[in-house]
């Protein structure tokens, strides 16, 4: 099922809404001034890589767009990557601790 977003013209907010039908959903109002005038906006495309193809591609230093940084995936990539290159296995304790701040970053400061 797809994901649009719509764009209230009359304050400008954008919302997303899950679509279960070949059709924009009738009640469709705005979350932020109850407009019920909204209309479809085309947004980016999102396609995922594999965490192997995500660590072979990461390059430090490279400048990156907002959104790398918004992906949760991308934590810890750099620590990785930098023991891979000098042969050691991180363990089952650190792999749990990328894991555990990839699903929930706010953990950071619970842990």
């Amino acid at each position: 099922m797809p994901i649009y977003e719509y764009e209230c013209t009359s304050c400008g907010g954008l919302v997303s809404i899950l679509v279960t039908r070949h059709q924009d959903p009738e009640d469709l109002s705005c979350e932020y001034c109850g407009s019920k005038d909204m209309k479809r906006v085309i947004s980016p495309v999102n396609f995922h890589l594999p965490q192997g193809d995500r660590l072979s591609s990461y390059t430090p230093g490279k400048e990156r767009d907002e959104g790398f940084y918004r992906d949760s995936r991308n934590i810890g990539l750099r620590a990785e990557q930098m023991l891979k290159k000098a042969g050691v296995d991180p363990g089952e304790a650190f792999k749990a601790k990328l894991d555990n701040l990839r699903s929930d970053p706010s953990r950071i400061l619970k842990d």
